[in-house]
C-alpha cells in the first residue's frame, strides 16, 4: 500500500510516516500542498494523509484540484480540534475521513486501512484473486490454501497487480506505486522481482497468474 502524508509539522510527518512503514506500507512525505500536487501528478497513490492548514496551498485547494481532475484517491484531513467548518468543507469537497489532532496512532492506521478497502471495494482486508487470497492488514498471502513466504516487496508488487486485475500496467506505473518517491529506477527491477513473484505464486498446472504485455508492462488475469 503507498500512502502520500502532506503535514508541513515536520516532527509530525516524520512520525506518521515512521508509524506507517512500520506497516510495511510505502511512504512518500511532503509539507505543503503545492508540492502535494507534483506528487500526485508523478506517481499514484491508495491513500492521501493531509493537513488542511498547510503554507503555500491548503488541504482544501489540493483537494478541490485532485477531484476536478478526476483523481478519487481517498483523503483523510488532519484537522484542528475546533474547525468542524474545515470538516465540513473537506466532506462537501469530496474528502473520505478526518481525524482531530491529537490522535491516537492506532486510529490513524486502522481508517487508512478502511480507506483502502473501500476504494477497492473490499467488504474486509481479505483479496481473493483466482487462486490467492492475500490479506493487506497480515501481509500474508495464502495459494489454494498453502500459506507462501513473500519478501516485503514482493508483497506490495503482488498486492497492487492484483488490486488491478485485467489492468495493464506499465513498468513505470509499477515502479511508481510500489517503490517511493526517490527510489532510484533501475531498468531491470521490476522485471526481476516479477520473476521471483512468480516462482512462488505459478501453480503446479502451469496456471500464469501475471502475465506479460510486451512492450508496456504487466498485467494480472485469472484465465478460465
Amino acid at each position: 500500500m503507498k500512502i502520500l502524508v502532506v503535514e508541513d509539522e515536520e516532527m509530525l510527518n516524520n512520525i506518521i510516516a515512521k508509524r506507517l512503514r512500520v506497516e510495511s506500507m510505502t511512504v512518500d512525505c511532503c509539507f505543503n500542498g503545492e508540492e502535494a500536487l507534483d506528487y500526485l501528478s508523478t506517481s499514484g497513490y491508495d491513500v492521501v494523509i493531509m493537513d488542511i492548514m498547510m503554507p503555500k496551498m491548503d488541504g482544501l485547494s489540493v483537494l478541490k484540484h485532485m477531484r476536478e481532475e478526476g483523481n478519487k484517491t481517498p483523503v483523510l484531513f488532519l484537522t484542528a480540534k475546533d474547525s468542524l467548518q474545515d470538516k465540513v468543507d473537506g466532506l462537501n469537497l469530496g474528502g473520505d475521513d478526518y481525524l482531530v489532532k491529537p490522535f491516537e496512532f492506532e486510529e490513524l492506521i486502522a481508517r487508512v486501512y478502511a480507506l483502502a478497502r473501500r476504494s477497492n471495494n473490499q467488504a474486509h482486508d481479505d483479496l481473493v484473486a483466482g487462486p490467492l487470497t492475500i490479506n493487506s492488514r497480515s501481509r500474508s498471502v495464502v495459494l489454494n490454501g498453502e500459506p507462501i513466504i513473500l519478501t516485503a516487496k514482493e508483497f506490495d508488487l503482488l498486492y497492487y497487480l492484483a488490486s488491478n486485475q485485467n489492468i495493464v500496467l506499465s513498468r513505470q506505473q509499477i515502479l511508481d506505486h510500489v517503490w517511493e518517491y526517490d527510489y532510484e529506477s533501475y531498468s531491470n527491477l521490476i522485471d526481476v522481482y516479477i520473476k521471483d513473484v512468480r516462482k512462488k505464486i505459478d501453480t503446479g498446472d502451469g496456471t500464469k497468474l501475471i502475465h506479460t504485455v510486451r512492450g508496456v508492462g504487466y498485467v494480472f488475469k485469472v484465465e478460465k
